[in-house]
């Protein structure tokens, strides 16, 4: 799935709002707010249940990485995630 279509589809979801679990999170982190080196996505199956959660790193910034948001995309879809909150500011990793 190209770069492009993988950003929209997640966009398209987070627009959204909340629509009941599964919840799916992604956020961005960096050693500053203009490169995103590290994203974490969170998955919540059930109010109040633990959150799982996967990170995926890279040296460029990973919100321009075609393999990466696409993978978002199959995780999100895999987990049939009712609601997706999508943080697109970079924040900074102490």
């Amino acid at each position: 799935m190209n770069l492009e279509k993988s950003k929209k589809r997640i966009a398209k979801k987070a627009k959204m709002g909340f629509k009941g679990y599964p919840q799916f999170s992604i956020a961005y982190f960096g050693e500053d707010t203009a490169l995103a080196t590290e994203v974490v996505v969170t998955f919540v199956a059930e109010e109040g249940a633990s959150p799982q959660e996967q990170r995926f790193t890279g040296e460029r910034d990973v919100r321009e990485d075609e393999v990466i948001q696409s993978a978002l995309v199959k995780i999100m879809e895999r987990t049939d995630a009712k609601t997706v909150l999508s943080v697109d500011d970079v924040a900074i990793r102490a």
